[in-house]
């Protein structure tokens, strides 16, 4: 896993494709999922998961853009974007839900504010 440093000068960290994690993963700042992870993501900050990334394991966050799969539940204090090739199986708790057309769902979503 690299960190890495946006033009706007804040870090993030990034999980690049054909990488594997095995384990729980939790960080401060935001992070990009473009590999796989088999455990437990826990992120302070916006979590974003590309289009070959795939979470095998429960996810907390603060803000998530789903472009690949995560099989478990997530639950995201403020907004989830649901992109067109996401596929997500699991129950969703989330404050904002945004779906677009084609992306797979299956589970249940509890929408809300969160504390």
């Amino acid at each position: 896993m690299a960190t890495t440093q946006q033009n706007s000068g804040a870090l993030y960290n990034a999980l690049t494709a054909g990488s594997k994690i095995i384990g729980t993963i939790v960080t401060d700042s935001d992070m990009r999922v473009d590999g796989t992870i088999e455990g437990d993501v826990k992120c302070q900050g916006k979590l974003v998961v590309g289009e070959k990334g795939f979470i095998h394991g429960n996810v907390e966050c603060q803000n998530a853009d789903v472009m690949g799969k995560i099989d478990g539940k997530l639950d995201v204090k403020g907004s989830l974007a649901l992109r067109a090739t996401s596929n997500l199986v699991g129950d969703i708790s989330t404050s904002t839900l945004m779906v677009e057309p084609n992306a797979l769902f299956n589970g249940s979503c509890t929408m809300g504010e969160k504390e």
